[in-house]
């Protein structure tokens, strides 16, 4: 009874992001005095207003920490094989380190074979097979940003992995399984559980260490979560609708108010009610999600050493 009676720890994904892009900013003018400016190159194909604003935010933070960007911006109606001559032509750029292409694309461009297009040494997604290989193998590569943050969320806090019994609900190629991947690293116990999983709750309920990537608002509850447990929320889901914002958000007026003004409000894979039975959880927003582009930033500047033979510990 104790145990719930607890406060947990916000785990703010916010304050880490800041941390590591400063230890990047770092990084970078370490390597400016050698003559190396890291450079990344973002493509983003048509108008979508959602993957604007996001590839924005990373030019905006590359041009924060020192890092050199440029944003690559193909019309709706490019073809896989345009968009596989301008990913070569990245490649063979020296000033390049890092290769992004903003997802998703158009339905009629071959997303497979274009992330497959990407020199692996310069893909900072860490999509490519040889970096899936890589990451299972436990050799230094480019890991995907999302697991990595989910890995420095729990380092920086001080959270135990080795030893903990670890469960990822959700098997994504670009979360769930790297995640999992990481934690075995890691030494965690680590169970992948998903959308078939059968009496998920027997799952979950043993987990010390619990992250929901699944992509369904509110999906694992709170009588699903062990007492004390670290529960790590990937999940943004947009809610419409008044009734489920009372479901998840009973009585809260911030987020009424939110929604009044919105229309939407925002609510991740754990269901709120949920974080009050755990030892530490990370808030949606403001956990998981702050560390993608941070990650991503790293990602950059270890493509940089990598490619030049420096190793990524060497600041």
């Amino acid at each position: 009874m104790d145990e719930m009676k607890r406060t947990p720890t916000i785990l703010d994904g916010i304050a880490i992001a800041s941390q590591i892009k400063a230890e990047v900013a770092t990084e970078v003018q370490a390597l400016v005095t050698r003559g190396i400016t890291p450079g990344l190159a973002v493509i983003l194909v048509g108008e979508s207003p959602a993957s604007q604003i996001y590839v924005r935010t990373k030019v905006k933070t590359c041009g924060e920490l020192g890092i050199f960007s440029e944003m690559i911006t193909p019309p709706e109606s490019i073809t896989t094989d345009e968009m596989l001559v301008l990913v070569s032509a990245l490649n063979a750029r020296e000033d390049i380190d890092g290769i992004l292409i903003q997802l998703p694309l158009p339905k009629h461009v071959d997303t497979k074979r274009l992330l497959e297009a990407v020199a692996p040494d310069k893909d900072v997604d860490g999509f490519h097979p040889v970096n899936v290989g890589r990451l299972q193998s436990g050799q230094p590569g480019l890991a995907p940003c999302t697991p990595a943050g989910i890995i420095e969320i729990l380092r920086r806090s001080g959270l135990p992995v080795a030893g903990q019994n670890a469960v990822v609900v959700g098997r994504s190629d670009i979360v769930g399984k790297p995640t999992a991947v990481m934690l075995l690293n890691a030494s965690a116990t680590v169970t992948v559980c998903h959308s078939r999983t059968v009496d998920l709750g027997s799952f979950t309920r043993e987990a010390d260490l619990l992250v929901a990537a699944i992509g369904r608002a509110g999906f694992v509850t709170a009588d699903m979560v062990k007492p004390g447990a670290t529960l790590i929320d990937v999940g943004i889901n947009r809610v419409t609708d008044a009734a489920d914002v009372e479901k998840f958000f009973p009585g809260d007026p911030n987020r009424a108010a939110a929604f009044a003004k919105r229309g939407s409000v925002v609510v991740g894979d754990i269901h709120p009610a949920a974080f009050a039975v755990s030892g530490a959880y990370t808030p949606v927003p403001g956990g998981v999600g702050a560390l993608t582009i941070a990650m991503l930033m790293q990602n950059t500047v270890t493509a940089a050493k990598l490619r030049r033979g420096i190793s990524p510990g060497n600041k």
